[in-house]
């Protein structure tokens, strides 16, 4: 009985020390970032930014979030463990899209109006290069080996590749119209971006740097997300997410979500993907297998979380 009981104790030891995700939303309307449990689907801290925080991004290790305030002109660098603002870095313009490098740094921020990616070191906190890229730069991605560094520049209908080692753009990429999130693959194979302008996913060969296929989704697409062979797009006017398959590139299904949903990232295990309603002031959790909606959590107000938000906990 004794050795029953110290195995069912052992048991609980085991369960309650097992990693879980947390996501790190920016909440545009209320001047800070949520920090939620998303195993018990609930919030668990808020950490004040200010000037309208959009963009977000979590280092590879989980250690930081990298968080863009287009107001405010600046990029925080948050202690996901401490919940805290470690520090504000100025930028110039306005930073949107954000983006870290898998080694853990450099970090990249688009300056949407000076048309132009900062490259912040942030280590010393300072602004280190600028690389000039198209117009209205948006979402930053960038590639597994950390060789290649992909900017959606909304107002040019094109997508910058850029070279890390040497800092410059090195080829101009046609997409549709008004591109935004951009989103490559575990591979660093293919990139996939989300057109605002036509309603469509433009699927981008990184080897040969050209858009290999263009998918139709719904009304305004945001962001995508890549998960179990799948694409997961945002649509803010509808109000929903597409999904369709990598492969043959057909169309899934539509799932409701919240009013407005913008940034979408999959998480840790692969199991489910969670999705931002700026409207609604909820993240949506969708369950991969069922492709169906099985939670809403409470966020802050005006939720956007535009980049990568999902950490698992150590």
């Amino acid at each position: 009985m004794k050795a029953l009981v110290a195995l069912a104790a052992f048991g609980l030891v085991l369960a309650g020390g097992a990693c879980a995700d947390e996501a790190f939303v920016t909440n545009q309307s209320s001047d800070d970032l949520s920090v939620l449990d998303l195993a018990a689907g609930q919030p668990v801290a808020t950490i004040p930014i200010g000037g309208r925080p959009a963009g977000v991004a979590v280092s590879t290790d989980g250690a930081r979030a990298y968080v863009t305030s287009p107001e405010g002109k600046t990029l925080s660098i948050v202690d996901t463990a401490a919940r805290k603002v470690l520090a504000q870095i100025s930028v110039a313009g306005g930073p949107l899209g954000v983006a870290v490098h898998p080694s853990g740094k450099p970090v990249y921020v688009a300056d949407w109006y000076n048309h132009k990616i900062h490259v912040v070191d942030p280590d010393s906190k300072s602004v280190t290069a600028d690389i000039q890229v198209g117009l209205s730069p948006s979402g930053l991605a960038v590639t597994p080996d950390g060789k290649t560094l992909l900017s959606a520049d909304r107002d040019s209908n094109e997508v910058s590749v850029v070279d890390v080692a040497t800092q410059k753009r090195t080829a101009r990429i046609k997409v549709g119209d008004r591109p935004f999130g951009v989103t490559i693959d575990a591979k660093g194979e293919r990139a996939y971006v989300a057109n605002v302008g036509t309603n469509n996913v433009s699927v981008i060969d990184l080897a040969k740097r050209e858009t290999v296929a263009t998918v139709p989704v719904d009304e305004r697409p945001y962001a995508v997300a890549l998960v179990a062979g799948k694409a997961f797009v945002t649509n803010q006017y509808a109000n929903s997410v597409s999904v369709f398959d990598l492969t043959s590139f057909a169309k899934i299904t539509d799932i409701p979500v919240g009013d407005y949903p913008e940034g979408i990232e999959a998480s840790t295990d692969g199991a489910s993907v969670y999705v931002s309603n700026w409207f609604a002031n909820t993240l949506s959790k969708i369950d991969v297998a069922t492709l169906k909606v099985v939670k809403d959590i409470p966020t802050g107000d005006g939720p956007r979380a535009f980049g990568t938000f999902i950490r698992k906990t150590p």
